[in-house]
């Protein structure tokens, strides 16, 4: 495994374990203590893990955002999976919306190419990928969270109120027990929220890490989703909440090609 790999795993582990000891990662990734010691160095450098006693921890919570970067490395191919199943919803002649993230990136990345549609986005890095796609697009102007990498603010705002979607792929830092969309910037939020009323349909992406998950402001909920894409079929209160809302679900496998 090269280095990069190795530690785009430690990032995962560490995330989905909610913490991992430096024995745990060296036993799981045969290799030398010091040699996750130095990785961890490394990530926590980049701000993509923290470091604590004996071990790392991830690095986020609930008031506070992982960057563009932290969620770029974590459970990459399920994002994959996901956003090949939530791409085939695209059909000619649509307008379609992508919000910022790096799941809705992931349909990007797995644009039909026999499909005619003219994207828009709030993602300068989506708006990047679908350049060398040769595609027209269009970009919603604003101020640049460079943690994010969204644009947001005034202009983003006023672009979004005037125009009109017939599909919106939308990304979710959370989705609550009691089916609440929620991320931890008021800007995004609010970005999010004019995206979602102006689409006529919402095909929210999001993999079960999301689950049971609150962050800072709400924007939506499930009841403004039309197609919930994501990798496990949510169980309990969320199970209870999609249901009540009778969101359709498109359970996918990383395995899915």
């Amino acid at each position: 495994m090269l280095p990069e790999q190795r530690k785009r795993k430690i990032v995962e582990l560490v995330s989905e374990r909610d913490g991992c000891s430096v024995e745990e990662l060296a036993e799981r990734l045969d290799v030398s203590k010091a040699t996750i010691r130095r990785d961890l160095d490394d990530l926590e450098e980049q701000r993509l893990i923290e470091r604590s006693h004996g071990g790392a921890v991830p690095a986020t919570a609930v008031g506070r955002e992982q960057t563009y970067v932290q969620r770029e490395v974590q459970n990459l191919e399920v994002k994959a999976a996901i956003g090949r199943e939530a791409a085939t919803e695209i059909h000619d002649g649509q307008v379609v919306f992508f919000d910022s993230g790096t799941t809705t990136m992931q349909v990007v990345q797995h644009l039909p190419t026999d499909k005619s549609f003219l994207p828009v986005t709030n993602s300068p890095v989506i708006a990047l990928e679908l350049g060398e796609r040769d595609l027209e697009m269009k970009v919603t102007g604003g101020s640049l969270r460079h943690r994010t990498r969204a644009l947001v603010g005034p202009s983003a705002e006023a672009f979004i109120e005037r125009t009109n979607f017939d599909l919106l792929f939308l990304g979710t830092n959370a989705i609550g027990d009691d089916g609440a969309l929620s991320t931890p910037n008021e800007a995004e939020a609010r970005t999010k929220q004019l995206m979602v009323e102006n689409a006529r349909r919402v095909v929210l992406v999001a993999d079960a890490t999301k689950y049971g998950e609150r962050s800072f402001v709400q924007f939506a909920s499930l009841e403004d989703v039309d197609l919930l894409v994501t990798d496990e079929a949510p169980d309990g209160p969320i199970a209870s909440a999609v249901e009540d809302a009778d969101v359709p679900l498109s359970v996918v496998s990383v395995d899915d090609r």
